[in-house]
């Protein structure tokens, strides 16, 4: 069983989070080059996993695949919105991140789990799905689309609820999900959500119909996380040399 360190960064600036997953995604590659260059097999370094969950303040981004067209505002109205915006090396498209949203960022080894990348967006998806069912709530999968959805097969029902894009260099992950808890769903009005024009976006608070205890969501995501890529989650990990 794999260790992943956990830790909650709480409400943090996206470029600051961006910037703490750069740095340990470089820690473990510089393991993994050691391993080539450095001492004799068994004695080079261990690569650690971390899982790292926080809240940003009002930010929309764009994946390396996304289209500006798809960002439906200008500087100006950005700035009166109080939204930054930045380009980001993950895949995908334009999203949102906001107050009463858990963003999650694993930066795994997967070598240390499975090659397969299609395989891990499969598991991130499974642990959104797996804490939606605690609530009673059935999320799913919509072929052709990452992310987590509602009624995907029910036309003009299929909304989505958590969104999810990544980057991989080497099999180690950043960047990661975006879970909608509490979330004003008005900001993405704004833009065109992953590049999806005729499907909606959705939150556990309006599923629910009433406000959601956000700590108990992150408690069972973290569990579910867990269980997903059988491995022990460690809470309370000070990141090294950050």
């Amino acid at each position: 069983m794999q260790k992943i360190f956990f830790r909650d960064l709480g409400n943090i600036e996206y470029g600051a989070a961006w910037q703490l997953q750069e740095e340990l995604m470089k820690q473990n590659l510089e393991i993994k080059a050691e391993r080539h260059t450095g001492p004799a097999i068994g004695e080079h370094k261990e690569t650690k996993n971390h899982l790292l969950f926080c809240e940003h303040p009002h930010v929309y981004t764009l994946g390396k695949s996304g289209a500006m067209e798809n960002l439906l505002v200008n500087d100006t109205r950005l700035k009166e919105l109080n939204v930054s915006f930045y380009k980001t090396n993950r895949g995908g498209d334009i999203t949102y991140h906001g107050p009463g949203q858990i963003v999650g960022y694993p930066i795994l080894d997967l070598e240390l789990f499975f090659t397969d990348l299609g395989k891990y967006m499969r598991c991130l998806e499974e642990a959104i799905i797996r804490t939606l069912s605690h609530y009673s709530i059935k999320g799913d999968r919509l072929p052709g689309a990452t992310g987590v959805w509602l009624d995907p097969d029910l036309p003009g029902k299929a909304r989505k609820i958590c969104a999810m894009g990544v980057r991989c260099s080497r099999w180690v992950t950043m960047h990661g999900f975006a879970f909608n808890i509490n979330t004003d769903l008005r900001y993405f009005d704004y833009i065109v959500p992953c590049g999806i024009t005729d499907k909606s976006v959705t939150s556990l608070q309006k599923e629910l119909g009433k406000n959601v205890d956000e700590e108990e969501v992150r408690e069972l995501l973290k569990a579910e996380f867990g269980d997903v890529f059988n491995a022990e989650i460690i809470s309370g990990y000070m990141i090294e040399s950050v």
